[in-house]
């Protein structure tokens, strides 16, 4: 493509993003096809010879935005929101027409000082202590990977990264039951085995039980075991619940454990004075992650991992062949030695993007509003009787259920299914599920960056409707 073509069909993408944005809730939320639909508008071998641009964008006109789901969209309440901004798409194409690799400081002075800077910004506006140093990775799930590994190096004296597992190890790491999947994944992946991980009991919050914590860790020191890890939850992917930080922090301290804080979700609420408590005792923890892709407006991907010492994650990653050493190496952070792998994308510049445009002002206005009609929500459940809210409404994702008493519990779990996939279907709102106590439920997560009243109020009215049909069909079962 020709420097000229290329400035021209810049312009126009840049029409249709802008376009595509305004009119985003006019899309389906989730597309109505079938599976292979897509796969079977697509030739079986790659061109050739060069094809046209306008060709190009037809086909994505025509063939992949019909089969996309809209996470920009106001109505999609499922799972978490990957929401983004216009400050951060202006900053990701900024990121792509430089294409730097910023592994180390040389080969991007700039974006290794920016990264260190607005880590900084975000530790001092959430709350988080003054010592802490923090870098961003892609994923929380490959944050939490490298806060397990580095508590495996720390506690070995960094001697499984030399000689390998001995096979004499018997780690343990401990979490609730409704911690992210990534957890048991991030031990197969160490080497730990899933099976040592151990599930905490949980209150009737579904928040970690610290005396049952500090009990299971007591009977695996007995029986030969040695505890590596504890994982606790700021708001759980389930239902938000939040654990008892400084509990777990003081248990982790007594018994010499490295205790790791997922905030992947629910840690931009820090960003508010008013909820900065549900991070007391972190002092005494080790490391901390949260997700800006999910709830700060910038999109997938970036997340920020703190650290109390970041020398255990450097000592842990730490590769410098030959061939990347520089002179200025005792001087400068290379942040390809805080995680694991080398080549590194500009993050730091959509960060920096978004808190620039919207000041923390501007992105607390956001939160608040977004948690205020999360309760706007939670009171027309509540004003249902034939309905239920599981779990306490800790930000803004409300666990509900459709509940009747002439039925058994799995007759009720699948109407609620069916309940959520019919509303699913109309691709006018999209929700996810989860189960609490074997219970199904629908999660409404109200966290979409342009969500407001209206779509809180259609999406009601949709359950609404839906829910009779739902009636009549458990009606019908009991009957």
């Amino acid at each position: 493509m020709e420097k000229s073509e290329f400035r021209k069909r810049a312009h126009e993408l840049v029409d249709w993003m802008a376009d595509y944005l305004e009119q985003k809730e006019n899309y389906r939320v989730t597309p109505g096809i079938a599976p292979r639909e897509i796969l079977d508008q697509l030739p079986l071998s790659p061109p050739e010879k060069p094809e046209s641009f306008d060709q190009i964008m037809e086909d994505f006109k025509e063939i992949i935005v019909p089969g996309m789901t809209h996470w920009q969209h106001p109505s999609f309440f499922a799972y978490f929101p990957a929401n983004n901004s216009e400050p951060s798409i202006l900053a990701e194409m900024l990121m792509s027409t430089l294409g730097a690799q910023c592994m180390s400081w040389i080969t991007s002075p700039a974006a290794t000082e920016l990264e260190e800077r607005v880590c900084d910004w975000l530790r001092d506006a959430k709350g988080i202590d003054s010592s802490w140093k923090g870098c961003i990775h892609d994923t929380a799930s490959t944050a939490t990977l490298s806060a397990i590994l580095t508590a495996r190096e720390r506690v070995t004296n960094f001697q499984v990264n030399e000689n390998g597992y001995s096979g004499k190890e018997v780690f343990r790491v401990y979490s609730s039951a409704h911690v992210h999947s990534s957890i048991d994944k991030g031990l197969k992946i160490a080497g730990i085995g899933v099976s040592n991980l151990v599930r905490i009991p949980v209150d009737h919050n579904f928040a970690m039980i610290p005396e049952e914590l500090s009990l299971a860790i007591k009977e695996d020191i007995a029986k030969g075991f040695k505890p590596l890890c504890v994982v606790s939850a700021l708001g759980t992917t389930s239902s938000t619940a939040v654990d008892p930080i400084k509990e777990i922090s003081a248990i982790c301290h007594e018994f010499g454990i490295w205790h790791h804080i997922d905030a992947a979700f629910a840690g931009t609420a820090l960003l508010l004075p008013e909820y900065q408590g549900l991070i007391q005792g972190h002092e005494l923890a080790d490391s901390y992650v949260f997700n800006p892709h999910k709830w700060m407006f910038t999109n997938f991907d970036c997340t920020i991992m703190y650290l109390k010492e970041p020398r255990y994650l450097v000592n842990t990653f730490s590769m410098t062949p030959e061939y990347l050493k520089t002179d200025l190496d005792e001087e400068v952070n290379n942040y390809r030695d805080w995680g694991i792998p080398l080549g590194r994308r500009f993050r730091a510049l959509k960060l920096w993007f978004v808190i620039r445009s919207y000041g923390l002002e501007g992105i607390r206005e956001k939160l608040r509003n977004h948690m205020s009609l999360a309760k706007t929500a939670e009171k027309l459940i509540l004003s249902n009787p034939d309905l239920e809210i599981l779990a306490p409404v800790n930000f803004n994702t409300i666990c509900f259920r459709f509940h009747s008493t002439n039925l058994q519990l799995a007759d009720e779990n699948r109407h609620n299914e069916s309940w959520m996939n019919q509303v699913n279907a109309t691709g006018k709102a999209f929700f996810s599920h989860t189960k609490l106590d074997g219970k199904f439920v629908i999660r409404w997560v109200i966290g979409q960056t342009d969500v407001s009243e209206k779509h809180i109020e259609n999406a009601w009215s949709l359950l609404m409707s839906k829910l009779e049909e739902i009636k009549k069909e458990s009606i019908s079962t009991n009957g």
